[in-house]
């Protein structure tokens, strides 16, 4: 029964003095009030005879918006007069262009289109929570409503990453330009793969002089190099307890993920081969092949739905995967936390066989908890404590750094919002100087 009929009862009710009897007066109304309600719940459409579809965007990048359309049909032989909720879940951001309290009209045949504009606010799948419609009467003193009916189509807003970092990724290209010797720069970057010969310019490497090949023309040549591509690289996340930990408004796994599409989308068009593998206790994603450009998608769309997982990483299981899957020489990038527990357990017993194998790079975003300690004069004793376990806490991490260095085992750890330009540099850096 809807606001109307009980308007009605109560417009009934000021008539039962008028009558002579009170019981007689409030027996009539009733009838008469249950007799209208009755044609007018008949009169409503039915909701077995309605039809759900959806169409729209399957994913949106974190910040943006997307839009879903709500295709609903009416196939009885009646006008459908309803309100019309199509939930979703909280963090998908839906504002329908139809507010749920306005009623919409389908004549008999025909369908309409209700569409959702979904603005998330959180990485991942984002699907649908229930479509419920309220089909009225004509006199709108009542209505029909069944769960179930009619059923939810199904449609998942996959959700990717922010990538704040693709700003940086014009002046990485160009560095990258710049050591490969296809841009005029100071000098032409190192490598190991010969390139071609050219006149003796001032400035030039002396240790570069070819002498035979001056001798035949009688001119001084040097030889021009390039750094070595088809080289391996493979990114690991982290996405154990670690990551869960929130640096600013994101957890640290954000920071990772963004850190590891810069990564592969530079060394992509570094022309080396990269595979990216994220675990904890078991593998959660694998995307082979990220340097063909078709695929740098489907590694946006598998690290999409990533999720911190409340357990210790069993970096014996990662470094079983790596050796087990590459054999040849890669880089190795790990990106996790510097946390002496986690790595220090984990990590430095199984250390010795990856390093000997492959280059291994260790990036991690610092807490900014720890540095505002560090850093902010202590106002009572409790803060005094929490100094003094943050300075612990840094030099038991200087101490992992400096037994990570041991192993040749390069160490990037910066803020959140350096970590994907910084890793990118040590990237650069090192393919620079042939180290691959």
């Amino acid at each position: 029964m809807t606001w109307r009929a009980a308007a009605l009862l109560a417009a009934g009710a000021l008539t039962l003095p008028a009558w002579p009897s009170p019981l007689a007066g409030v027996a009539v109304m009733t009838v008469a009030v249950l007799l209208l309600l009755a044609v007018d719940l008949a009169l409503a459409a039915p909701l077995r005879a309605l039809t759900a579809q959806r169409t729209g965007d399957p994913s949106v990048r974190l910040g943006g918006t997307a839009t879903v359309t709500l295709h609903l049909g009416n196939a009885s032989g009646r006008p459908l007069r309803a309100q019309v909720r199509d939930a979703w879940v909280p963090s998908a951001g839906a504002q329908p262009d139809v507010p749920t309290t306005r009623l919409v009209h389908v004549a008999a045949g025909e369908v309409i289109t209700l569409t959702s504009r979904l603005t998330p606010t959180r990485r991942g799948d984002r699907p649908t929570a229930e479509l419920t419609v309220r089909s009225f009467g004509p006199l709108g003193l009542a209505f029909r409503q069944r769960a179930g009916r009619p059923r939810t189509p199904p449609w998942t807003l996959r959700v990717l990453p922010r990538f704040d970092s693709r700003r940086h990724l014009p002046e990485k290209l160009a560095r990258l330009r710049l050591i490969a010797g296809t841009q005029v720069g100071h000098g032409r970057g190192p490598g190991t793969e010969f390139d071609t010969l050219r006149e003796y310019v001032s400035g030039d490497d002396v240790r570069s002089v070819d002498w035979r090949a001056s001798a035949r023309i009688a001119e001084v040549l040097v030889r021009t190099w390039r750094p070595e591509r088809d080289r391996r690289l493979v990114c690991v996340v982290d996405t154990g307890r670690t990551s869960a930990v929130r640096l600013g408004d994101e957890p640290r796994l954000d920071a990772s993920i963004d850190a590891a599409l810069l990564l592969t989308a530079l060394a992509a068009r570094a022309g080396d081969r990269v595979d990216v593998l994220a675990a904890d206790v078991v593998p959660r994603a694998s995307v082979g092949g990220a340097e063909r450009p078709a695929q740098w998608s489907r590694l946006a769309h598998a690290l999409a739905p990533l999720q911190p997982a409340l357990v210790e990483t069993d970096f014996r299981l990662i470094a079983g995967e790596l050796l087990r899957r590459h054999r040849p020489r890669s880089l190795v990038v790990l990106l996790t936390a510097l946390e002496p527990g986690a790595l220090g357990e984990g990590l430095l017993p199984v250390l010795p066989r990856l390093a000997a194998r492959h280059r291994v790079v260790v990036a991690a975003a610092q807490d900014p908890v720890l540095t505002a300690l560090t850093t902010e004069p202590p106002r009572r004793a409790a803060d005094a404590y929490a100094a003094a376990a943050a300075w612990r806490t840094l030099a038991e991490r200087d101490h992992l750094t400096a037994a990570l260095a041991r192993h040749d085992v390069t160490v990037v750890d910066v803020t959140a919002a350096r970590l994907a330009p910084a890793l990118a540099d040590t990237y650069l850096h090192l393919k620079s100087t042939a180290q691959l």
